[in-house]
């Protein structure tokens, strides 16, 4: 089964205590499906230590951005001028282990798929 990796608007939802991305998490957790979120989401993310937020991310692997992980993103953002640099990262971290990723901004995401084909977006 294919992994998930978040982005920062899955992890928002999941602090909001959102009922779609909570059974996600849930199932993949029981599953033992992997479950990643890339570093430069967390520092999109993290508004600041709370009991809440530290018991998110240490639900997940925390993937640090590594210098091939850069370069698949800065290639994905020549290839889509109109992509972010967080939206490329999180793109490039699910390509690499063929993961799916969990997101609430499925139009930005789904414009970086004609660069990484092989990633599915998934709406929470």
């Amino acid at each position: 089964m294919a992994g998930l990796t978040l982005d920062t608007g899955a992890l928002f939802a999941l602090e909001r205590r959102r009922q779609r991305i909570r059974q996600i998490v849930t199932i993949a957790s029981r599953d033992a499906v992997r479950m990643t979120v890339p570093a430069a989401v967390v520092a999109e993310w993290w508004r600041g230590r709370s009991a809440v937020a530290e018991d998110i991310l240490a639900a997940f692997e925390l993937e640090v951005l590594d210098e091939s992980l850069s370069k698949l993103a800065g290639e994905a953002l020549a290839a889509i001028p109109s992509a972010t640099t967080i939206d490329a990262i999180v793109m490039a971290s699910a390509a690499r282990r063929g993961d799916v990723v969990l997101t609430s901004d499925v139009d930005d995401l789904t414009a970086l798929q004609r660069h990484f084909r092989s990633v599915r977006v998934l709406g929470v």
